[in-house]
């Protein structure tokens, strides 16, 4: 029997992804030829403390275990909402590690951003600069100028479904999430640097976003074989399109109540919380509705009480100092 929940928000890495049932009808690829598991060490960004602290201490609601494994199962992305500071990115790092995904591939939207530079780039002028400067016979020499990007990596036909987040949609230019639409639509696409060189090289070796790995790529085109695990983080700054909205599985992270608080604090502590850390949170969630404020600015002044002999007088004016509304550069409003 298929396997619910897969991923379980314990934090307990296990095999259960190999459990999935197999896709909805149209949401089956059979892109070839299949790749193992990346090298768990390759992205040296991907095992930084920072994303592997926040990987084992994720602290899951149970309507964010449901919804997370709606996405698994209909091989969809899954866009999360939410303040700033709720643990958006947070969570693709929680679920790749408990499934076992590999590295998280991570793609940062600007507004300058587009599917192009999620798919590969390709530089033309080292390029033409290598040509210019060697006589041996390379062939068309594209490959070692074109370096697939964090969405054309995950595209590739991993056996298991890779995880990457594209972190700040909202961001972006507005043509963007349209743009995507086909690509996660169809899980495929092509790069047609390659795919004009196809007679001469019918396979390139290029290189995979956070490594030097390389790996083949037939003709020019990319298929996925498991469809990889998408998180969209938005701020709730702007409107998606319809369209774009009804291809993904949707999840609204609120801020957290003083029972979560105390949970998420004992996750990043390994203890709990003492009298001062229990005095903050409350004085964090009183102050939660007159603007926006981040579970990590909490964290930064309880690490600072614990780890420091400062007076209470002390430590108040510095957790005020260190818990400011978001864009503001000083709060207005003393504990």
């Amino acid at each position: 029997m298929p396997l619910w929940p897969v991923y379980t928000g314990t934090n307990e890495p296990h095999d259960g992804i190999t459990e999935l049932p197999p896709p909805p009808p149209w949401r089956a690829f059979d892109g070839s030829p299949l790749l193992g598991p990346p090298d768990e060490g390759a992205d040296v960004a991907a095992v930084s403390p920072d994303r592997t602290h926040r990987a084992a201490t994720y602290q899951a609601t149970e309507e964010t275990v449901q919804l997370v494994n709606a996405a698994l199962y209909l091989r969809r992305p899954l866009l999360v909402t939410g303040p700033p500071g709720t643990g958006k990115s947070s969570l693709v790092y929680a679920v790749a590690r408990e499934l076992r995904l590999g590295p998280v591939l991570r793609w940062n939207i600007t507004s300058r951003s587009t599917l192009h530079d999620g798919l590969y780039q390709y530089d033309p002028l080292s390029r033409l600069y290598a040509a210019r400067h060697t006589t041996a016979p390379t062939g068309s020499g594209i490959e070692d100028h074109l370096r697939l990007g964090p969405l054309g990596t995950a595209l590739l036909p991993y056996a298991r479904p890779r995880a990457l987040l594209i972190d700040e949609i909202d961001k972006s230019d507005l043509d963007l999430p349209n743009d995507l639409l086909n690509v996660l639509e169809e899980g495929q696409y092509g790069i047609p640097e390659l795919i004009r060189g196809a007679r001469d090289t019918p396979v390139a070796e290029v290189m995979i976003d956070g490594t030097d790995q390389r790996v083949a790529v037939e003709r020019g085109r990319v298929r996925c074989h498991a469809f990889p695990f998408v998180v969209l983080t938005s701020n709730g700054e702007r409107e998606f399109p319809p369209a774009f909205l009804r291809r993904c599985v949707t999840l609204r992270l609120r801020q957290p109540d003083d029972a979560r608080l105390a949970d998420i604090v004992r996750a990043h502590f390994d203890e709990e919380p003492d009298a001062y850390a229990q005095t903050l949170i409350s004085r964090f969630l009183a102050r939660v509705g007159g603007g926006d404020l981040a579970t990590d600015q909490l964290l930064n002044a309880i690490y600072l009480a614990r780890s420091s002999d400062l007076a209470a007088d002390s430590l108040d004016e510095l957790a005020e100092r260190l818990m400011p509304y978001l864009g503001e550069a000083q709060s207005s409003d003393a504990f």
